[in-house]
């Protein structure tokens, strides 16, 4: 007896013992039927009986229904050594009711991994029914989502960037002819930080879709490579990867490669032949495990689901339509010559039906049983056991009425013809050795491009080669425009440079939805993204964020290489100091000449088209300069390439790339090389650390303040004293570049301002500002050379003096002076009012010349020794001079009780605030120190005074 079409190959779970089940492969849900003979039908109310003699089972024992299994589920793990440790594949634990679920363990790093298959096949088409999805759970870090919900919800681009990595290895392996919808869930329920989930998860999806009943070739796995130095490294730690020169993901069988993607800084082909060397003996030597395992645990395939296309379309195809095929080929433009195929396919169905080879009216259905059940002729009833079905058992589905089967089906034959039809390609490209349009295998289409079409946009350029054509435009932004990063590989990051891809439908001629960007736009955007980013100046050099749209506009066939090409030019007008130029290109192959009459070599197409990538067998996108590759990917639609054919493929390719190169410095009009005048400006200054606080202000007041004021568009501080201001305009700019260097400056004891605002005035002086923002005070014994009673008297707010700063405290507070700069005044007067002695009333007496002389000291910058003398009558000057009493307007003095006589010309002046009461009143006097000890006079030269 045959299983139920809609229970393919799956095994009864649910009857402990061989006598209770005699199928092996019998519904699960005949266990809850508690009669001789049943209908299988699920229901909620109460138990029904029915009487029917053409459908009948073998019904259970009450006691038979109630009894359960005690065991445990069995547990496989094996591991495996990748690169220097091991991975830990472990199957059967958990998610049993899937058709195959593992998890995969690095380090701390646990990836988890299910397949399922939908129970009735999906219509026919020409592509397998296959979606993946991944996902890093925050809480795999100890992080919850920073959305309203703290759920996970739309995939990030980085998920979906390893959705692909994860869907291209496996598809080439999925046998034809298999349409139930597969889906494969994987989930990053575990990081450690040091070990990336995304080859794990590659590796993961390969063991599990090896343990399912999926139909496929071949164990697929992957792995990461990386290169230190002269060292590669398999699976490297994220630490590992910052010092790497190359990111390869790379993954394939046990015998040949299926997908690689890697970005690197221009290493040569030799190198990147030898890194995906290292990573297919890595991809073996998991294989050959995973296969050991698949012998313990794995369940068969569903190889009876598959159903192909009867052998005679294909003959009666070719018979009608082969003639026509050839003409149809050898047009060169890309809409007339899908015209004239699509023309050509109707009018193939159009005589397949009319010979009554196809019905387009099915109408005609047969009820279809559901075989699978067990029939007992002596038993005539059957009881539906009543209760709530679970939601995860698998419910019995009424017979379906389904077509009655046809010679052909209206499916096959389009399937067939597009079959065909690629055939009929393969075999023009290798016999003739001419494509489609023409053209030798390793010849590149008629290249042209333009720069600076989009007068208000940054940069921009539009690059056509062939039928394909991309519109890229670049934008230059400050730190607010850095597109950030929230995933468990880089935690709260941003990014300075990102491309943004975009394919409309209308670049193939097609009406169709517009909205959130696809899968495959987001993975050309990081294709082209990764290519561009080596020749990229520093964050030093050039602050800017940059930001490059791609549009494509017309498309046939290297899309993604075209925006690699339009980027780079686009970049240049925008005036962005690459290193040099990029070009892609995309390499095709043919790899069974044999069928077409060649000698088996495997033929290798450069800069190929649409047509040729759909049938084909390799699409292989490389980007580089003549030097080297930045960027590349390979996707296999067979069963994998070697080695020795890679390597034609790279070198072929760094042939096209010098071409495409060659023709980029032909842009007409050229990049313009310097920045637009609509474009941001952006300025960059060190200040110190301790100063940064001082541009933010209390709250971030002040440095709102300074954008109001200036009109600037932001200005970014950071905590190492790196200040970014952004403006439109250059006066804008230039302004806040003053404010905040007047608020950071650091003043040194000497300098002079001119025309500066007295802001205020108070009774002990006038505060003046210097910069902007910043102020000292002018004291009023400085303000002077005459004795102020008041500032006002001779000045308000509002003037405009000239100033020396002559002091800065530890508070960081400015001392100035006017009188600094001022002439010296009447030498017979400064002495009048210089020299002086105390009274017994604490007035300041004069002291006179024949007292005390100055005689010029040295002026080597240190301590000078003067001549003293002693004075006639001994302690003559000890009433006149006390210990730190002002000798002068400038200076002081320290004395022994004995007295002396000063015998210099000069005093030379300190950098200290000395105090002296003259002429009842205070006066605020730079430090000079003058000290007399041992009979020595101590004089710290620095600056002349005249007594």
């Amino acid at each position: 007896m045959n299983s139920s079409s809609c229970f393919y190959g799956r095994p009864c779970l649910l009857f402990p013992h061989a006598n209770q089940c005699k199928l092996t492969h019998l519904c699960p849900a005949a266990a809850f039927l508690n009669s001789k003979t049943a209908r299988p039908l699920i229901s909620t109310g109460k138990s029904r009986l029915t009487r029917r003699n053409s459908f009948r089972i073998r019904a259970l024992d009450s006691s038979d229904v109630l009894q359960t299994t005690s065991e445990s589920p069995q547990r496989y793990s094996v591991r495996i050594p990748v690169g220097d440790r091991h991975i830990l594949v472990e199957t059967g634990h958990m998610g049993r009711q899937a058709s195959a679920a593992v998890t995969v363990t690095d380090g701390e790093t646990i990836v988890y991994t299910t397949v399922c298959m939908a129970d009735v096949p999906s219509e026919p088409s020409d592509f397998f029914p296959l979606s993946v999805h991944y996902q890093e759970r925050f809480s795999a870090a100890g992080k919850t989502s920073g959305g309203f919900f703290k759920r996970e919800g739309r995939a990030k681009d980085h998920e979906v960037l390893i959705c692909r990595l994860i869907d291209r290895p496996l598809r080439p392996t999925m046998l034809k002819g298999f349409y139930h919808e597969t889906q494969i869930l994987s989930w990053v329920f575990s990081y450690d930080g040091l070990h990336s989930p995304d080859s794990l998860a590659v590796t993961a999806a390969g063991i599990a879709v090896a343990l399912s009943e999926l139909p496929s070739s071949d164990v697929v796995a992957g792995v990461r490579i990386g290169l230190i130095g002269d060292k590669f490294i398999v699976n490297p730690t994220t630490k590992e990867m910052e010092h790497s020169q190359l990111d390869l993901l790379l993954a394939g069988t046990d015998s040949a490669i299926l997908m690689i993607e890697g970005y690197c800084s221009f290493l040569p082909e030799e190198k990147l032949l030898e890194a995906v060397e290292v990573g297919q003996e890595a991809v073996r030597a998991i294989c050959n495990e995973v296969k050991a395992l698949v012998k313990k645990c794995g369940k068969p395939k569903m190889l009876d689901a598959i159903k192909l296309p009867p052998f005679e379309l294909y003959q009666f195809v070719e018979e009608i339509a082969g003639d026509e095929l050839v003409k149809a080929l050898q047009i060169k433009k890309k809409m007339p010559r899908r015209k004239a195929l699509s023309s050509l396919e109707d009018n193939v169905l159009t005589i397949l039906t009319e010979e009554g080879y196809v019905k387009k009216d099915e109408t005609i259905v047969v009820p279809e049983p559901v075989p699978g059940v067990f029939e007992d002729e002596d038993e005539d009833e059957e009881v539906v056991v009543d209760g709530e079905v679970d939601e995860g058992d698998v419910h019995i589905k009424p017979a379906s009425r389904r077509p009655a089967p046809l010679l052909f089906s209206e499916v096959d034959v389009k399937l067939v013809f597009k079959e065909v039809t690629s055939k009929y390609l393969r075999k023009r490209i290798v016999e003739g050795g001419k494509r489609s349009d023409g053209r030798t295998p390793d010849e590149i289409r008629l290249i042209n491009s333009q720069c600076g079409l989009l007068p208000r946009a940054h940069g921009s350029a539009l690059f056509t080669r062939g039928e394909t054509q991309a519109l890229a435009v670049v934008t230059l932004g400050d730190k607010q425009m850095a597109q950030r990063i929230d995933n468990l590989v880089d935690l709260d990051d941003v990014k300075r440079f990102y491309l943004q891809y975009c394919f409309p439908p209308s670049c193939v001629g097609e009406a169709g939805r517009m909205g959130a960007p696809s899968r495959r736009e987001v993975g050309h955007g990081m294709l082209a993204e990764r290519a561009l980013e080596p020749i990229l100046p520093s964050e030093d050099s050039f602050p800017y964020t940059v930001r490059v749209e791609s549009t494509i506009t017309e498309s046939n066939g290297s899309s993604s290489m075209a925006s690699v090409c339009g980027g780079c030019l686009a970049l240049q007008d925008a005036g962005v100091p690459v290193k040099g130029s990029i070009a892609g290109i995309a390499m095709g192959m043919v790899l069974d000449t044999k069928e077409f009459g060649g000698d088996g070599t495997p033929l290798i197409l450069s800069d190929i088209t649409g047509s040729e990538d759909a049938s084909g067998d390799m699409d292989f996108k490389v980007a580089g300069n003549e030097h080297g590759v930045t960027a590349f990917q390979m996707d296999i639609k067979v069963g994998g390439i070697t080695l020795p054919i890679m390597k034609q493929a790279l070198l072929q390719a760094k042939d096209g790339r010098k071409k495409i190169l060659a023709e980029m410095s032909k842009c007409s009009p050229p990049p313009s090389k310097k920045l637009s005048e609509y474009a941001p400006l952006i300025h960059v200054m060190k200040v110190k650390a301790a100063k940064v606080n001082l541009i933010i202000g209390s709250g971030g007041k002040k440095v709102k303040s300074i954008i109001e004021e200036t009109g600037v568009e932001t200005i970014d501080t950071q905590d190492n004293g790196i200040v970014k201001i952004t403006a439109r305009d250059q006066a804008s700019l230039e302004k806040a570049i003053t404010i905040i260097s007047s608020l950071t400056m650091v003043p040194a004891v000497g300098e002079i301002y001119r025309n500066c605002e007295i802001k205020s005035i108070a009774p002990y002086g006038a505060f003046v500002e210097i910069a902007p923002g910043r102020e000292g005070l002018c004291h009023i014994s400085e303000l002077s050379s005459d004795w102020l009673a008041k500032a006002e008297d001779a000045f308000k707010v509002g003037d405009y003096i000239d100033v020396k700063l002559i002091e800065v405290n530890e508070k960081g507070q400015l001392r100035l002076s006017r009188k600094a700069l001022l002439p010296d005044p009447d030498p017979e007067k400064s002495d009048k009012h210089s020299t002086s002695s105390s009274n017994k009333d604490g007035s300041m007496s004069p002291i006179t010349p024949d007292k005390v002389k100055l005689k010029k000291a040295s002026s080597t910058g240190s301590l000078a020794d003067a001549k003293t003398e002693h004075p006639k009558e001994k302690g003559a000057y000890s009433s006149a001079l006390s210990k730190d009493r002002p000798l002068t307007k400038k200076g002081k003095i320290e004395d022994s009780d004995s007295g002396a006589k000063v015998v210099v010309d000069h005093l030379i002046l300190h950098d200290e605030m000395g105090q002296e009461r003259h002429s009842n009143s205070t006066r605020f006097l730079s430090n000079q120190h003058i000290s007399i000890k041992d009979d020595k006079i101590k004089i710290k030269i620095d600056t002349y005074f005249s007594c």
